[in-house]
């Protein structure tokens, strides 16, 4: 199983070869055509991320890990998303990426370096900002509460 920065550093290589911020959109939007899209019945409201500007459902599990893993593994978080916006679907598919099958605790220790590393901070809208925010805010809410169990 990779680290949280082993993929974070994944994603900064495949960002790093496209100079042009219309390629770099373009990835963003093929990453989030490739996500699988999130079963109807978890598109309800308490799922809705507040502070995007786009519609953003995110939906967590908390389970075993799929693969037989080391005695004692911890569960882990498992996230599910999907927006109405291609952007931001991408956005959202590189988080997952990321923080989706780590523990809990992994999870309220990750520092997300890589959203500043690809230049997501500085070439999104203020809006888009708030809401990739939002995003991490509330993957870290769903990591916190899993924790306590």
């Amino acid at each position: 199983m990779e680290t949280i920065n082993e993929i974070q550093d994944e994603i900064i290589e495949e960002f790093d070869g496209l100079d042009d911020w219309m390629d770099r959109y373009q990835l963003l939007i093929d990453l989030g055509s490739e996500q699988e899209p999130l079963d109807e019945k978890y598109k309800t409201e308490q799922n809705l991320i507040d502070g995007c500007q786009s519609r953003v459902w995110l939906q967590a599990d908390y389970e075993a890990p799929p693969q037989p893993s080391p005695v004692g593994r911890e569960k882990v978080v498992v996230f599910k998303a999907e927006s109405d916006a291609l952007i931001v679907k991408g956005i959202v598919a590189l988080l997952i990426r990321v923080l989706s099958g780590h523990t809990p605790q992994e999870i309220l220790d990750a520092d997300l370096y890589f959203i500043s590393r690809i230049g997501l901070r500085e070439h999104l809208s203020p809006t888009r900002s708030n809401g990739l925010l939002a995003m991490v805010k509330q993957m870290r809410a769903y990591a916190l509460a899993f924790s306590t169990k």
